[in-house]
């Protein structure tokens, strides 16, 4: 989002905000290290005695998948109870679906990095119209990018390479054994097509510079009749999600963090794993005047 759509959103919190029934505030997250968290990605660095209670939230193949905190998800589900809670993920509908958080099903949905909006859990056929438009307009084809992963992402340590919902594409790396400055030569090549190119954990995605989280949160503004915007995520996929909310928050871990990535109105939470996805609940709370109680 830019220029005028997202000066509409930016400037100071409304305090005191938060209505139940009403969607003055709209409080849009990234899911995946930033709400919820694989066993691999929890940083429980306490001993097991003191370890939080969790929450699974996602089951994949039988199998426990994602979690959060218990209280965590006892203020999600007042969160999503006193404002419009958007979801906003770079996983496709399919993946998303699988996810199971406290409380009602959102109105509103994004996911596929912005090239999906879900309203009442269905893909709105107007909006993949209007970001396909752009997409076109814009960056380079798929197809020439999907090419290009396929000559220079070596065998040895790709695991996976995969197309989401005809949108964007991305690789499943051995991370450990990723060449020096193969990235960066990428992320080059991509920039000169209207492509951006994330490392988020053993992911390399590749994106349309047109397909972003803001572009579908405005859209979700623009629906509700929101007036205040709260956001949170973990990425570089997740920047102009975090600069188009009038307060946003990222964790201590991610793609983000490790880079130093900060901008005005964007807060750094010293918490890493899945206790900064229970302070991030808290945080939205607290900023629309209603400070979770313990």
């Amino acid at each position: 989002m830019g220029g005028a759509a997202e000066g509409a959103l930016r400037g100071g919190v409304v305090e005191g905000t938060l209505r139940g029934g009403a969607a003055e505030v709209l409080v849009a997250s990234d899911l995946d290290r930033t709400l919820i968290y694989s066993d691999r990605a929890l940083a429980l660095d306490v001993p097991d005695r003191l370890a939080p209670r969790l929450l699974c939230v996602e089951v994949l193949d039988g199998r426990p998948l994602s979690f959060l905190t218990e209280r965590a998800a006892s203020l999600l589900e007042r969160l999503a109870g006193e404002a419009a809670f958007v979801p906003a993920t770079t996983r496709t509908v399919e993946q998303y679906r699988r996810v199971n958080l406290p409380g009602p099903t959102p109105s509103y949905a994004i996911c596929a990095n912005g090239g999906q909006l879900l309203v009442d859990g269905e893909p709105d056929q107007d909006w993949r119209r209007e970001i396909t438009a752009r997409i076109a307009a814009g960056s380079a084809p798929l197809e020439e990018v999907v090419r290009h992963l396929a000559l220079c992402a070596d065998p040895e340590w790709t695991r996976k390479r995969r197309v989401a919902d005809e949108l964007f594409t991305y690789l499943v790396i051995e991370r450990d054994r990723l060449p020096d400055g193969w990235l960066a030569e990428l992320a080059g090549w991509c920039a000169e097509r209207g492509w951006r190119v994330s490392l988020q954990g053993r992911k390399v995605y590749a994106v349309p510079e047109p397909l972003g989280k803001s572009a579908a949160l405005a859209e979700a503004v623009r629906r509700s009749g929101a007036t205040t915007v709260l956001a949170a995520g973990d990425s570089l996929l997740d920047a102009d999600l975090l600069l188009a909310a009038h307060a946003a928050w990222r964790p201590g871990h991610g793609e983000l963090a490790d880079s130093g990535w900060t901008a005005p109105g964007v807060t750094a939470l010293a918490e890493v794993g899945v206790a900064a996805g229970e302070e991030i609940v808290r945080r939205f709370l607290t900023a629309g005047g209603r400070p979770p109680t313990d």
